[in-house]
């Protein structure tokens, strides 16, 4: 063989060798990334051939998909548009990616996830068509239902849990929308609504039980009584602690009033069940002040603060500044300055409490199941996330959270018969609007079915100072009678 006949032989070689390695990068290495991609509408319209798997809550359907006469062949709809919106998310050909549990749990709906594999290879096997898994929530739908009407028309969030498991029992976000428009095969039409959603100045779009973050306001007042009775800094619900009308702060001239302007008790003092009770600001500062702020910012991590936590869906992480001077502290301890939570962590709290301390990871998924509803994955154990606090403490905290109830700004929260435990918040945030109100909660105090945590933007409608109690203890109030009934 001549030169240039091997030289041109190597050269095609070498193409022929080039051309196999990328396609096999492109079948094998770079298949999971392209089918992902939201702009590969081939993918997209593969994935509405089939027949996508539904969520379900008690026994209904919240979203499912239908089959219809055009090239998607399944349309994908929401039976009870705004009430579970925010938790199911959305599934558009016209936005692309899904949102919500649709976006989270899309591999298993879709009926691509490892665990569905075998049934893959039978349905291929058969000539069956690939169709996705049903998902079982924990949602209670008489409780969903009750935080949904009790909220109302206010911006806000409700969230439920079971203390001792940490199966979600409710979660409400408002406002909300109605996916179906999104969802429409009529790309216009699915269009116009997503622009509408994404621009919404009120964001309807955001899930504020798990991505809205809030300054938590006096129900913060829980975490940091607790941080004094685990460090001995006070040794029970009577303990004396400072309360006089306003509290000096070192390193500023800036002072930290009570909202009344009086002091919490004779002789400037009071006692740890009553300064929770009325939910006395200098108590709770001048305790801010002797635990300094890592104390009070590992008393937050161990109830969950910090943790990335996922129920599928992505939880924004709440937080407590780290290096905190002493007036920081001391705000902090009262649920301002940087601290931020999520209406879910509040709950968390609340839940932790109630159950002896134990926190216990949240989850939203009761069981997944095939397209002939044989069960794939059941019902998870709990699973422990800390022990916040003692046995002994959280018998101490449900005492005072009661009494806030029986006797103080919780009021609103009674429910005939139930000994109730909460706490009632007002967290200032912006100088010019009224603070958010805040509820947390757990019912039966002694054998605790629910816990709730309860945020109204702006104080709800009325915009009071103690919305805490007014505005949001009895939205509480309405969910925990609704699971308690069951």
């Amino acid at each position: 063989m001549n030169t240039p006949i091997r030289r041109l032989s190597v050269v095609i070689a070498a193409l022929f060798t080039a051309l196999l390695v990328a396609s096999t990068v492109v079948q094998f290495t770079q298949a999971k990334s392209l089918g992902a991609m939201a702009s590969n509408k081939r993918t997209l319209l593969d994935s509405y051939s089939r027949e996508r798997g539904s969520i379900i809550v008690g026994g209904q359907a919240v979203a499912k998909s239908v089959p219809v006469q055009d090239q998607y062949r399944f349309l994908r709809t929401y039976p009870q548009d705004q009430l579970y919106a925010q938790t199911t998310g959305f599934y558009s050909y016209a936005v692309g990616a899904p949102y919500g549990l649709e976006h989270a749990s899309d591999d298993l709906l879709s009926g691509d996830a490892d665990t569905l594999f075998v049934r893959r290879v039978t349905d291929l096997i058969t000539g069956r068509k690939t169709s996705g898994a049903t998902i079982e929530l924990t949602i209670d739908p008489k409780a969903q239902a009750a935080a949904d009407k009790a909220l109302g028309d206010n911006k806000g969030a409700v969230v439920a849990l079971d203390p001792k498991t940490g199966a979600i029992l409710a979660m409400v976000s408002h406002p909300s929308y109605d996916p179906n428009p999104l969802s429409s095969h009529d790309l216009n039409k699915a269009s116009k609504a997503w622009q509408a959603l994404s621009t919404d100045k009120d964001k309807a779009y955001l899930n504020r039980t798990i991505n809205g973050v809030y300054p938590p306001g006096s129900t913060f007042k829980v975490v940091t009584a607790a941080a004094a009775l685990e460090s001995g800094v006070v040794s029970d619900e009577n303990s004396t602690v400072p309360g006089p009308p306003e509290l000096d702060l070192p390193l500023t001239s800036t002072n930290l009033p009570n909202e009344d302007g009086r002091a919490c008790g004779p002789g400037n003092e009071t006692t740890l069940i009553h300064a929770l009770e009325i939910s006395c600001n200098t108590a709770f500062g001048s305790l801010g002040l002797e635990l300094g702020g890592e104390k009070i910012r590992a008393q937050a991590a161990k109830f969950g603060f910090g943790d990335a936590l996922q129920i599928p869906m992505r939880v924004s992480v709440s937080s407590v500044p780290a290096d905190l001077n002493a007036p920081q502290a001391a705000q902090a301890a009262i649920g301002q300055y940087d601290v931020r939570a999520t209406p879910l962590q509040m709950a968390m709290v609340a839940a932790g409490i109630a159950n002896q301390g134990r926190v216990m990871t949240p989850y939203l998924i009761q069981s997944v199941r095939s397209a002939n509803l044989d069960i794939i994955e059941s019902t998870p154990d709990p699973v422990e996330l800390s022990q916040a606090v003692s046995e002994q403490t959280a018998s101490t905290l449900t005492k005072m959270m009661v009494s806030v109830v029986d006797h103080g700004s919780g009021a609103r929260a009674q429910i005939d018969g139930v000994e109730v435990a909460g706490k009632t918040g007002t967290a200032q945030h912006d100088p010019g609007k009224p603070p958010h109100a805040w509820f947390i909660s757990f019912a039966p105090a002694t054998d605790p079915k629910v816990a709730v945590a309860v945020v109204v933007e702006d104080g709800g409608v009325t915009g009071s100072e103690i919305g805490g109690g007014r505005v949001a203890a009895p939205i509480a109030r309405d969910v925990m009678e609704a699971v308690l009934s069951r």
